[in-house]
């Protein structure tokens, strides 16, 4: 490790056995159960940096085999780990829904709920550890005021597209910058501002109990046709929308419709739309326990083109609704 006078620290491990393993990470996320079906198999590799100033630790895990976390009864982490698979799966199972996470979709585990991370022998994944304490400080600096509920955020976090990506390039920038720029990362000053910019980042990038309250005081606040037109997309999605029914629900002109669209969301209210039905078919291929007919489930979203939509899930998720099937059924498998 690096002496005491640098404001971060270097630090790594490597166990071959599941105490070892659980014990390193209990002292960097909070005690968890471990389960392994074979422990002789453990190969556990950490690696990364903690930023003193809010104990943030940034870097590299992967256990060399199949791997199921426990967090809950009684077993209580004392920060959100968040992580992102460089190669390599994971699922997070919580609330009876399983989420599926590779290089395109990190999760987020929070600190006061029941979830099960599993974790593929070859996952290989980024790994971010903010406490607890550090993110109810940096939320009511962003609100102004005291917090008593706990920040819940989405554990989904999209990692090809929107805030939540720009936030783990953030974090990888970071990670590598660490190792290799000391002399300007070894600098209190600077680094504690980073450190602070990297969990008000999260916040306001993830979706959480506190994001309608965030977009208030930060003067966000989706003007009012804007929340009509959002809403009407959400609970008609499955039917057979048009562009005049949107702006009919939203009351005012074609041309402002699709101005406060490309401000607020970054694209058209049809390109919308289509988003929203694509991600909600990928869900629930991602937590349906058993392989259903994609056909089905794409068509009751309103794709009644086929091979269109193979096409466009593709270029949004990287991959073809069948892999993303298969994939699953594959990190589900004894």
């Amino acid at each position: 490790m690096n002496s005491p006078s640098q404001h971060y620290r270097d630090i790594s491990a490597d166990h071959y056995d599941l105490a070892g393993a659980r014990a390193w990470m209990a002292t960097v996320c909070g005690p968890h159960h471990l389960y392994v079906a074979r422990p002789e198999c453990i190969e556990f590799h950490h690696s990364g940096n903690v930023l003193p100033s809010m104990s943030t630790t940034l870097g590299y895990v992967e256990y060399g085999t199949d791997v199921t976390i426990g967090i809950g009864d009684g077993h209580a982490l004392n920060c959100y780990s968040l992580s992102l698979p460089l190669s390599g799966e994971q699922e997070l199972e919580k609330g009876g829904q399983r989420l599926l996470s590779d290089r395109g979709c990190g999760v987020i585990v929070s600190p006061h709920e029941t979830q099960r991370l599993t974790i593929a022998g070859n996952c290989h994944k980024l790994q971010v550890a903010i406490g607890r304490a550090a993110m109810q400080k940096t939320l009511e600096e962003l609100l102004q005021r005291r917090v008593d509920a706990p920040l819940c955020f989405e554990p989904r976090m999209n990692a090809l597209k929107g805030a939540a990506a720009g936030w783990w390039r953030m974090v990888r920038h970071l990670s590598d910058e660490l190792e290799y720029s000391r002399d300007l990362y070894g600098q209190m000053l600077f680094t504690r501002d980073i450190e602070s910019a990297l969990i008000k980042g999260l916040i306001l990038s993830q979706p959480s109990n506190y994001a309608d309250e965030l977009r208030e005081r930060l003067a966000l606040k989706l003007p009012h046709y804007l929340v009509r037109a959002r809403d009407f997309i959400h609970a008609h999605a499955r039917e057979q929308l048009a562009l005049d029914d949107v702006e009919q629900v939203a009351g005012v002109s074609r041309f402002k419709l699709f101005e406060g669209f490309n401000r607020y969301f970054g694209q058209t209210p049809m390109a919308y739309l289509k988003k929203y039905r694509l991600t909600a078919v990928r869900q629930e291929l991602l937590e349906d326990r058993f392989a259903r007919n994609i056909s089905v489930i794409a068509m009751a979203w309103g794709f009644n083109h086929l091979g269109r939509f193979a096409s466009e899930y593709r270029k949004l998720f990287g991959e073809t609704p069948t892999m993303t099937q298969q994939r699953l059924e594959a990190l589900r498998r004894p």
